[in-house]
């Protein structure tokens, strides 16, 4: 994807925040990566290669760069200084940096296997944090860092030849049938879900059939063609249209609410796309 030069507004107003925090690249002094979102380093690198910037532009390598001084040899990322290291911090910065072209990398590779070593027992991830307490609800995986797991593993190898991630599959097309928030942080499927979110980074139904649309496994499914129907209902004279978006995006052009997308529809055509691929 190249920059259209239409949106070079919306790439300086993200560039305008990248001291916000005290450091250069949207970051802390003492590199807490996971601060300041929709403006941290993690989300600005998202939004600037939804844009079209090149992940070889000098600004993405030193985001690179800082992101991968963070990483640990058993494959994990630690996003803040103090503190544990979560499983959906991994996977949200995994699935950015395989965007990113990283995915062959020895680092990446370390932190893929490590999700392949460290399944929940339904299929997916999650994190030993209790924020909401516990109940039944809580002894299933995350939905969303399931989904960032899968949205790395589509870059890789893997995609469609082991065994692991299509039970992750499966556990999030078991969400889809029960809606009820689960997991240690409580996903559901409800009303916020169903609204059409761009950038595709939430859990919510456009990020969740982009995502699935990847795998053979969910591309045959009735519950993924029920997911996907639901998008396509969506659909303004075949074009996506932004129905909500993170308040602080609202100057952007290329997510504006309540307005179709080329973006975002680019993104649905790669479903469309694969929905064509044959499935073996």
């Amino acid at each position: 994807m190249t920059t259209d030069a239409k949106y070079q507004a919306d790439i300086d107003i993200i560039l305008s925040h990248r001291h916000d925090q005290g450091a250069d690249y949207w970051t802390t002094p003492d590199k807490r990566l996971g601060k300041g979102s929709p403006f941290s380093i993690l989300d600005s690198a998202h939004m600037l290669l939804e844009l079209g910037m090149d992940p070889t532009h000098p600004i993405l390598k030193e985001v690179a760069d800082i992101i991968f001084s963070v990483w640990r040899p058993d494959g994990r990322f630690k996003l803040y200084p103090k503190g544990g290291i979560l499983p959906c911090h991994t996977a949200y910065v995994a699935s950015l940096m395989c965007r990113m072209g990283y995915a062959e990398d020895e680092r990446l590779q370390a932190t893929l296997r490590h999700f392949l070593d460290t399944p929940y027992t339904d299929g997916g991830w999650r994190c030993n944090k209790f924020s909401f307490g516990r109940g039944p609800e809580t002894e299933f995986s995350n939905p969303l860092p399931t989904l960032n797991a899968l949205d790395a593993f589509r870059f890789s190898m893997y995609l469609n030849s082991e065994p692991a991630l299509d039970r992750a599959v499966e556990f999030l097309l078991m969400h889809w049938t029960i809606k009820k928030p689960i997991g240690p942080c409580q996903y559901g499927i409800g009303t916020r879900f169903m609204q059409v979110e761009y950038p595709l980074w939430g859990y919510s139904l456009f990020r969740y059939v982009y995502v699935l649309s990847f795998y053979e496994y969910a591309r045959k499914d009735e519950r993924f063609l029920e997911a996907l129907g639901a998008l396509e209902g969506k659909l303004r004279g075949g074009q996506v249209v932004v129905e909500r978006i993170v308040p602080k995006l609202a100057k952007l052009a290329f997510c504006k609410k309540g307005e179709p997308s080329a973006l975002a529809t680019r993104r649905y055509c790669e479903v469309v796309g694969n929905m064509a691929a044959p499935i073996f």
